[in-house]
């Protein structure tokens, strides 16, 4: 019977010693240092971090005088764009206020002219495509939110506010000329 017993504690040990050495092993195992990885898969990991979004004034930073005449739409809007015409900012040139003039250009909406404006009230020609929506410039909305995107191959339409400027200060004044 002695024997029987100093057989299950060495059994016994050797069982606690091996569990000890296994989780000794593991241990080591995650406190080990990581061994060098492959460039092309930490490339691989560097490119999949998301660009930041930028609000309308940090994109409008890189443009000269502030994006002013330039075209911007949000990044969702297809076929509407904001051609910037005044600009006011906040001390740390990324908040602000800014107005500007809609534009649309809408393909399915080119062969119809004819639009509803805010009312529901359907207007005929109410705007032809590249022309602006409104004649007067307006508040624009969601400038802080981050969606915001440049518009380079915008052309100016006829009707753009740099031309109206221009051909105001290129008209004579009848006053000037009767004197």
């Amino acid at each position: 019977m002695a024997n029987a017993l100093v057989n299950r504690a060495a059994t016994v040990n050797q069982t606690a010693r091996l569990f000890r050495v296994s989780l000794s092993f593991l241990r080591n195992l995650s406190t080990a240092t990581t061994p060098t990885t492959n460039p092309s898969m930490e490339s691989s990991v560097k490119k999949s971090k998301r660009k930041k979004k930028k609000n309308l004034f940090e994109v409008a930073q890189f443009l000269p005088n502030w994006g002013l005449g330039y075209h911007m739409a949000k990044t969702h809007w297809t076929g509407v764009s904001y051609e910037i015409t005044k600009i006011n900012l906040y001390k740390d040139g990324r908040h602000g206020k800014a107005w500007g003039l809609a534009y649309r250009d809408d393909q399915n909406l080119r062969s119809l002219n004819f639009s509803t404006d805010r009312l529901g009230i359907l207007s005929c020609c109410a705007f032809i495509s590249g022309l602006p929506i409104a004649d007067a410039p307006k508040k624009i909305s969601g400038v802080h939110k981050r969606c915001w995107k440049y518009i380079a191959n915008m052309k100016k339409a006829e009707g753009s506010l740099d031309q109206i400027k221009k051909a105001e200060e290129s008209t004579p004044n009848p006053d000037v000329q009767a004197a």
